[in-house]
């Protein structure tokens, strides 16, 4: 494995810079070194291990940004507790389609890391999962009956089995004690609770991937930039890149692109010209959050607990407050709160947002200024909140909540897709893949449920770009993920099969968190 700056271990090399002028030869680039590409490049050699990879970071570490355990709420998204998965219909019914899916595709992830454990290409999966309660709250009359309504909607789901709805006080503060000292309960509160929940590392996850890519023969280099995606008549692309500290360039032809770069995503599809990028653009939004590492405080609160969105926010700006694992240590979240800045990346440029406006997006973007008056609003208000003012919202989840104790972090860039509808654009919340015609290029665009959904994600592009050779890989894959091509839903036998079995893998089993003492007196 070369490395142009750091392994996936962090360690330096130096490494000369290949001739600019001669082209090199590669059956698969992959742009990013995050969860994305490290799944697909994970999963490409298990179905192909005779391929040659290439993979391009242009920061000098691995999963920089994303993938980042603190850019992320770091929850393993299986809709158990994010309700802006289960809205509420006008009629006071609570659909729950989204959330069946992202539990099956979140399902998909489990029983890929279960297998990757086992076979050695992961390792200890308490370094990258854990076990922790996943919990959805409100308070007030109507909070109450919609929370009464999506337990009642959910809990007759196979998925979803196992879940329990809390509307008594001592119930409450037994669960959860440092959301209820404190707390006016004339106000009623309630809860929709399960242990199935987990916290999940995507920094340590992509490393350990990473690391065995590079076992395995794969060329990753950090400190690379790619510069350029240039199609090629016979259906290839030739890759040119720089190194960021060095000035050097190479040239990479490869018969493959994936572009998992993170917000850097958007303006490398439209260097590479494909039809398919046409109309798309994106908007970014940074979130920040507030953090507690008190152990005091820690101790307390062992839940991932999502509450709703204030009236006419996004749902990228639910709120909640999460317990993080983190190279085994344990912190508190809360957030987020939207920040803005018009760079791509938190490494990016300023110029990012101006220069990803093309003559094919312009209407696009110009249309979602008019169609997303509530999301121009909300950030407003949220770029004006004073430090004060964030902690009065922290205390609508922790009542005696001081400032002192919490520290206001930058976390990951996000950008959000803009795409063509009518004569303006629309404004996604969501994950879009995005593949060329004849599938030699592919990019992920978007965020949440991002990275939990990564295996089917990386799936979804395999199917599209290689459908000659998936049916031949299908045997493997079906090793790999026993679920693939069923539904967990109708198939409830299958469903307990792969859950007890990535429970064991993953070392789930007798893992789950005790409550806070504090919290049983």
């Amino acid at each position: 494995m070369r490395l142009a700056g750091r392994t996936a271990q962090d360690k330096e090399v130096e490494v000369p810079v290949p001739n600019a002028a001669k082209t090199e030869k590669t059956d698969v680039v992959l742009i990013g070194a995050g969860i994305m590409s490290a799944t697909l490049g994970a999963l490409l050699r298990q179905v192909q291990p005779d391929w040659s990879i290439t993979m391009f970071e242009r920061v000098d570490a691995p999963a920089p940004e994303s993938s980042d355990p603190w850019n992320n709420a770091g929850t393993g998204h299986s809709a158990l507790c994010e309700l802006n998965y289960t809205p509420q219909n006008a009629d006071g019914s609570v659909d729950i389609t989204k959330a069946v899916d992202i539990n099956e595709r979140f399902q998909v992830s489990r029983q890929f890391w279960a297998y990757a454990v086992e076979n050695g290409v992961l390792g200890d999966p308490s370094q990258f999962i854990n076990p922790i309660p996943h919990v959805s709250f409100c308070h007030g009359a109507d909070g109450v009956d919609y929370l009464r309504k999506r337990y009642d909607a959910l809990s007759a789901h196979p998925l979803f089995e196992g879940m329990q709805f809390v509307d008594d006080r001592d119930e409450f503060a037994w669960r959860l004690p440092l959301m209820a000292k404190g707390r006016d309960f004339s106000d009623p509160v309630a809860l929709n609770w399960t242990d199935k929940g987990t916290d999940i590392d995507f920094g340590s996850l992509s490393r350990q991937l990473l690391a065995y890519l590079g076992r395995s023969g794969v060329d990753i280099a950090f400190g690379t930039e790619v510069r350029n995606l240039d199609k090629q008549s016979d259906g290839s692309w030739n890759v040119k890149v720089r190194n960021t500290r060095t000035g050097g360039t190479r040239t990479v032809n490869a018969k493959f692109v994936f572009v998992g770069a993170g917000g850097y995503a958007l303006p490398l599809l439209q260097k590479a010209g494909i039809k398919e990028m046409s109309g798309i653009g994106g908007f970014p939004v940074s979130g920040l959050f507030l953090r507690c590492t008190d152990p005091a405080l820690v101790s307390r609160h062992e839940a991932k607990v999502y509450g709703k969105a204030a009236v006419g926010a996004p749902p990228m700006s639910v709120p909640h407050l999460d317990t993080r694992v983190i190279r085994g240590n344990r912190g508190l979240l809360f957030g987020p709160y939207a920040g803005w800045t018009p760079k791509f990346l938190k490494d990016g440029k300023y110029s990012d947002l101006f220069r990803s406006v093309k003559p094919n997006n312009l209407f696009s973007m110009l249309g979602v200024g008019v169609t997303e008056l509530s999301l121009t609003k909300y950030l407003v208000s949220e770029l004006l909140k004073s430090p004060a003012g964030r902690v009065d919202s922290l205390k609508e989840f922790v009542p005696r909540a001081d400032g002192h104790d919490w520290e206001l972090i930058t976390a990951g860039q996000r950008v959000q897709v803009i795409r063509r509808k009518g004569a303006g654009g629309v404004l996604e919340f969501g994950t879009a893949v995005i593949t060329a015609g004849d599938g030699s290029i592919a990019g992920l665009l978007g965020a949440s449920p991002g990275a939990s959904t990564c295996v089917s994600a990386m799936l979804d592009v395999m199917q599209r770009c290689f459908p000659q050779q998936y049916a031949g890989w299908a045997p493997t894959l079906k090793t790999i993920v026993p679920s693939l091509g069923t539904k967990l839903s109708d198939n409830q036998p299958l469903y307990h099969e792969v859950w007890d079995w990535t429970e064991k893998s993953l070392r789930l089993t007798d893992k789950t968190p005790k409550l806070a003492e504090a919290g049983q007196h």
